[in-house]
C-alpha cells in the first residue's frame, strides 16, 4: 500500500482536523439504539479474495425478495461497519422491501486516520487492480450467488471515505454497480496522482474512462449529497463530482430541473435524471441525516415494490414497530399509558410493547391487543391516540406501498408534528404531500 496517498493536502487546511470531526459526526453511528427487529447483523469470513484484507458484515432481511437487490453501504474513515449499520436507516429501508445490505469494514490509514477506505493506491484506482475495491465486489459476487440476487440492481452508498469509495466502485466496476449515493464526498480519482485542485469536466471525465480501459458498457448513475458548512471537505466537491458524473454521461452542466425536495434542500437534476446533485443547506460533516436514504433507495429503484415484498403485516397478530422514514423513531404509546385518549408520539426504539402495532383484517392498527390507533378528528391536525377498538372508521387505516398510512374516514396522511423527529414529537393527521415525516415503515 502507498503510504502516502497524495491529494489529501490539496483538499484545504480543513481536512488537518479530520479525526476529531469524523469521530464526533459518526458518534450516532455508534452510540444508536438497537434496531428492534429480528433480522441481525452477521460477519461473514471467506467470502472470496480479499486483497484489502477488509471484513464483511451483511444484513438480510426477514422477508428477503425472490430476486433481492444488493446495497454496499461503507462507512467513513475512523468508523464502523456495526456503527453504519445502527446509525442509518439503510437496513430498516432493506426490511421494507426486501434488498440485501453489505457492510464493509475499512482497516486502512492515511494521513493520521484509521479504518479509510482505500481510494488513493495505484491497484485501487483502476479496474481489477486490487486492493478494497477488489474485496467489495468480491463480497457483492457472494452475496448474488448465495442470495440468487439481481446482478442488474447491485449499488453503493457511503459517507465521507465510503463516499470516495462508492465513486472508486463507480469508476473502477462500471460493470458491476448500477448507481452510486455518495453522501459528503469526493470525485473519483481526486486523492490519486491527479489530486483535487479544480479541473475541467473533460479532465475529470478522462480519470473514470481510463479506470478501465476499453469498457463500453453503460455508465452508473449518480446521486451525490453535501453540506454547505462542511469544514472537512469543502462543499465544492460536489460540483466537481458533478463536473465529473455529466461529463462521463456526455451531458452539459446545466441541470435540466431544480427543486427542492425537502426544506433546506436543493437538487439538481441532469439529463434524463443520469445525474443528481443535493445541497444540503447549512449542513456540515455528518450526512445522511433522517430521510436522506429513502431518497437513494428510490433513485436506485429498490422501492419499486415489483420484485420485493411488502413490509405490511398481511394477516391479523403479526405485530411490530412502526418507524418514521424521516426519524427513524418509533410510533410509541407514552409511558405505556393504556387510557383511551392517550396522544401517540415518537420514541425511540426499544421493542417494547407500547411500540408494537398489529394490522387487523379490518384495517386497524392495534396495540396491547384491545386499543386501536383512532383519529380524534377528520381534518388536518387531528390528534392521534388510542382508544377502545370499536370499529368505526376512524380507527381504520390504510398502509400504503409509497409508505404512507392514510385514515380511511378523512383520507389524510398520518404525520409528525411540524416536520419534527424528536422524541415526543406528537402524530396528527395532514394533508399527504410526500414528506418524509409522512413516511412510515414496519420493522
Amino acid at each position: 500500500m502507498k503510504t502516502r496517498p497524495r491529494g489529501y493536502a490539496t483538499i484545504g487546511a480543513g481536512l488537518a482536523a479530520l479525526v476529531t470531526v469524523v469521530a464526533t459526526a459518526l458518534s450516532m453511528f455508534v452510540t444508536a439504539a438497537p434496531r428492534a427487529s429480528a433480522a441481525a447483523l452477521t460477519e461473514v469470513t471467506n467470502f472470496g479474495a480479499n486483497p484489502g484484507g477488509l471484513r464483511m458484515y451483511l444484513y438480510v432481511p426477514d422477508r428477503v425478495a425472490s430476486r433481492p437487490g444488493v446495497l454496499v453501504a461503507m462507512h467513513g474513515c475512523n468508523g464502523w461497519a456495526p456503527g453504519f449499520h445502527q446509525g442509518t436507516e439503510f437496513a430498516s429501508l432493506a426490511d421494507r422491501y426486501g434488498f440485501i445490505v453489505i457492510y464493509p469494514q475499512a482497516n486502512k490509514s492515511a494521513n493520521g486516520m484509521s479504518n479509510c477506505f482505500d481510494v488513493w493506491s495505484d491497484e485501487a484506482l483502476r479496474h481489477g487492480g486490487g486492493s478494497d475495491p477488489v474485496s467489495i465486489v468480491s463480497m457483492t459476487s457472494y452475496v448474488l450467488q448465495r442470495y440468487n440476487g439481481d446482478p442488474e440492481r447491485v449499488f453503493a452508498t457511503g459517507f465521507s471515505s465510503g463516499a470516495m469509495e462508492t465513486n472508486n466502485l463507480l469508476a473502477t466496476y462500471p460493470d458491476v454497480f448500477k448507481a452510486g449515493a455518495p453522501f459528503s464526498g469526493v470525485p473519483y480519482g481526486c486523492l490519486g496522482p491527479a489530486g483535487c485542485g479544480d479541473k475541467t469536466p473533460r479532465q475529470w471525465g478522462d480519470l473514470v474512462r481510463n479506470a478501465y480501459p476499453g469498457y463500453s458498457g453503460p455508465r452508473p448513475r449518480v446521486m451525490a449529497w453535501h453540506g454547505t458548512a462542511d469544514s472537512v471537505l469543502p462543499y465544492t466537491m460536489l460540483q466537481e463530482e458533478v463536473d465529473q458524473w455529466t461529463d462521463v454521461h456526455g451531458l452539459g452542466q446545466t441541470p435540466t430541473s431544480t427543486d427542492s425536495p425537502q426544506s433546506g434542500w436543493t437538487r439538481r437534476v441532469f439529463g434524463s435524471g443520469q445525474v443528481e446533485a443535493y445541497t444540503i443547506s447549512g449542513a456540515g460533516h455528518d450526512l445522511p441525516h433522517a430521510g436522506m436514504a429513502a431518497h437513494a433507495i428510490r433513485f436506485f429503484g429498490l422501492d419499486d415494490g415489483s420484485s420485493t415484498p411488502t413490509s405490511t403485516p398481511t394477516a391479523p397478530g403479526d405485530a411490530g414497530p412502526i418507524r418514521g422514514v424521516g426519524s427513524g423513531r418509533c410510533l410509541d404509546v407514552p409511558g405505556a399509558a393504556t387510557a383511551d385518549g392517550t396522544a401517540v408520539q415518537l420514541w425511540d426504539c426499544n421493542g417494547r410493547s407500547n411500540q408494537q402495532w398489529a394490522a387487523t383484517s379490518a384495517g386497524e392498527l392495534r396495540v396491547y391487543g384491545d386499543k386501536c390507533l383512532d383519529a380524534g378528528g377528520s381534518g388536518n391536525g387531528a390528534v392521534i391516540q388510542i382508544y377502545s377498538c370499536w370499529g368505526g372508521d376512524n380507527q381504520k387505516w390504510r398502509l400504503n406501498a409509497d409508505g404512507t398510512i392514510t385514515g380511511v374516514q378523512s383520507g389524510l396522511c398520518l404525520d409528525a408534528v411540524g416536520q419534527g423527529t424528536a422524541n415526543g414529537t406528537r402524530i396528527q393527521l395532514y394533508s399527504c404531500h410526500g414528506g418524509a415525516n409522512q413516511k412510515w415503515t414496519w420493522r
